[in-house]
């Protein structure tokens, strides 16, 4: 007997999905915060750290930061965009990507990257 997962069964992770706010600095630029936008259920796999384009490093201030990948499964919810971050516990991912992956508009997939301040 076969077993298999649906998306639904996984998405037992709570996230945040913030979105940008920019206000002025009263100095001819802008300031930016993160609005809180909806909490929701979603599942998250890390992509592969040993394929091109996926994992990434970079130097800052003499230390090495690792960039990984994640996917994150979430029921369809409109108005994401590549704009927002994801937040999970303490940890902040940036959406690189939202792909809804049979075009239902059921589910959506966010590619994104932690490790990167926005």
């Amino acid at each position: 007997m076969t077993t298999q997962s649906s998306a639904g069964s996984d998405m037992r992770h709570r996230i945040t999905l913030q979105q940008p706010l920019l206000t002025p600095d009263g100095a001819g630029g802008y300031a930016r915060t993160w609005q809180d936008v909806a909490d929701m259920w979603a599942a998250i796999a890390p992509l592969a750290p040993n394929r091109p384009g996926l994992h990434r490093e970079t130097l800052v201030d003499m230390h090495v930061q690792s960039h990984a990948l994640y996917r994150f499964t979430l029921r369809y919810y409109p108005g994401i965009t590549a704009a927002m971050r994801v937040l999970y516990g303490a940890r902040l991912f940036n959406i690189r990507a939202v792909i809804d992956p049979d075009e239902t508009k059921t589910t959506l997939q966010l590619l994104a990257e932690e490790g990167v301040a926005t």
